[in-house]
């Protein structure tokens, strides 16, 4: 398959006098993408996923409203805009347009409309589930510290139920732990429970487990040399939207830790787009926003191009919106006092062009119509350029929840990570510690009622009380002991997660 050494992403022809082509080898320098609901991002999105697909570069984004899953086929004659999108490639001088479908992987973090995503616990890391559990910097050093001692005592972190019981072992020993580690305060504990328990009950617990995700899966390519375009199913994960952010930046994270050096490739090794990035930085710590600052920065060199996609250019702090040289602007509403200033600062961030007032420009600009800025061979961007964006040859809408479950069920990925995995880690290695304590530990007490019952040969009333309680299993009395310890209902629900586990016979 030939590659090409850029992309065609719109413009010349009738007032559109420069044809708009984005180069392979920067757009690793990443991008941005912005415009108000309903002026065409989402078109934009889906016709660079299918360029960088057939240039032969995987591509990974997330499918907010459900409509990006129409990359997987063929646009049609039938649909309503077959006329529309024709003229539009003919105004632009787009001589080879055709339809086309593209290789496609569905993923969802739930499971339900794609193949599962999971990571662990352990690789999401403190700062992450910091960040995605909303804590406070005192609660936050609890969760170091939690993570801190899972590595000096040997134990995994890898599903919710790790972190819950390993809090509760940090808990229960906060006495001893004060010197070393700090300390850890009952009341910071609780709350972090409180918030664990509440993303559980948002479904997280699907994402934290095994098999976590092999990055090399996002990065494959079909057999005619195609990049693979792997789209996550997001427009159910958008009802807990902090869980889409910390999801979609441990991805970004995770690649930034493990691809080696590649310099300046000649086109990119994956190119990832973060759509509703403005959900990433809202209310952000200045510790998470330095990190997207700093993934931005250097991600490049791995061969990883980062395009972020919101509605107005101030929802990306200026650090991070600094490092996007292929920008694409669509229109832009300005009725409100921030509506204005977000105008003139998207405005000013373009390089000018002396033919076209770039702030009285994008007001006016038409659904599917762009102000652009591309880097040139020189990573320097170019001038401003108003740009008729070329017509997706994909379909443009969704796909049907059939044809979605067929190409699902065709996947190279199908069976890989669609069931959990559960083996021993810090949860049942606690589960067992706490176990063996409760059977080895015998009073004093019941020591002298049985050496009483074996002198008299009788048994007092006493002593059978005292056998009878020494009866229980080792799940009751590893309930009864964590009960007592712990004492609040979060400690009973671990409680009773031990106790099934120790039934099933984990």
């Amino acid at each position: 398959m030939t590659q090409s050494a850029e992309i065609f992403i719109g413009g010349a022809g009738d007032g559109y006098r420069i044809a708009q082509h984005m180069r392979l080898d920067q757009a690793n320098r990443h991008g941005f993408v912005s415009g108000a609901t309903g002026t065409g991002k989402t078109v934009t999105l889906q016709i660079l996923a299918e360029s960088f697909s057939r240039a032969g570069v995987p591509v990974f984004l997330a499918d907010v409203k459900g409509d990006l899953s129409g990359l997987a086929r063929a646009g049609s004659a039938e649909h309503r805009l077959h006329e529309k999108l024709f003229q539009r490639a003919a105004t632009i001088g787009f001589s080879d347009y055709a339809y086309d479908s593209f290789p496609v992987t569905f993923w969802d973090v739930f499971g339900k409309s794609g193949h599962p995503i999971r990571a662990t616990v352990t690789e999401m890391g403190p700062l992450l589930l910091s960040r995605l559990l909303d804590l406070s910097e005192a609660q936050e050093g609890v969760i170091n510290i939690a993570f801190r001692l899972a590595d000096d005592q040997g134990l995994l972190l890898l599903d919710l139920k790790d972190l819950q019981a390993m809090l509760t072992h940090v808990g229960d020993n906060a006495s001893k732990l004060r010197l070393r580690y700090g300390t850890i305060s009952p009341a910071s504990i609780g709350a972090i429970q409180r918030r664990l328990l509440v993303l559980e009950n948002q479904g997280a617990a699907d994402f934290f487990g095994e098999p976590a995700l092999a990055l090399g899966d996002l990065m494959r390519r079909a057999p005619d040399g195609r990049g693979m375009i792997n789209i996550l199913a997001a427009d159910a994960l958008m009802s807990s939207p902090r869980l889409y952010a910390t999801v979609l930046l441990w991805i970004l994270s995770e690649l930034f830790e493990t691809l080696p050096e590649r310099g300046d490739p000649e086109r990119p090794e994956l190119v990832f787009f973060f759509d509703e990035a403005h959900l990433l930085f809202d209310d952000a710590p200045s510790a998470l926003v330095e990190k997207v600052e700093q993934v931005a920065r250097l991600i490049r060199s791995k061969g990883v191009g980062v395009f972020f996609v919101s509605q107005q250019p101030d929802d990306i702090p200026e650090d991070v919106l600094a490092q996007l040289g292929n920008r694409v602007q669509h229109a832009l509403r300005a009725y409100t006092p921030r509506e204005r200033r977000a105008l003139k600062a998207a405005a000013e961030s373009f390089r000018p062009n002396p033919e076209i007032d770039t702030e009285a420009a994008i007001p006016t600009l038409g659904v599917g119509e762009a102000l652009t800025s591309l880097l040139d061979r020189k990573s320097v961007p170019g001038i401003v350029q108003r740009t008729l964006i070329r017509p997706p040859s994909s379909q443009i809408g969704p796909i049907t929840a059939a044809e979605r479950r067929a190409i699902i069920a065709a996947s190279e990925m199908a069976g890989r990570y669609d069931k959990a995995l559960d083996r021993v880690s810090a949860f049942e290695t606690l589960a067992g510690r706490t176990a063996e304590t409760a059977a080895q530990e015998e009073p004093q007490e019941e020591r002298r009622y049985r050496s009483a019952r074996v002198y008299t040969g009788r048994e007092s009333p006493r002593a059978r009380s005292t056998r009878r309680s020494r009866t229980d299993s080792i799940g009751e009395t590893l309930a009864k002991t964590l009960i007592r310890d712990a004492g609040g209902p979060l400690a009973r629900s671990l409680v009773r997660g031990v106790l099934g586990s120790l039934i099933r016979g984990r």
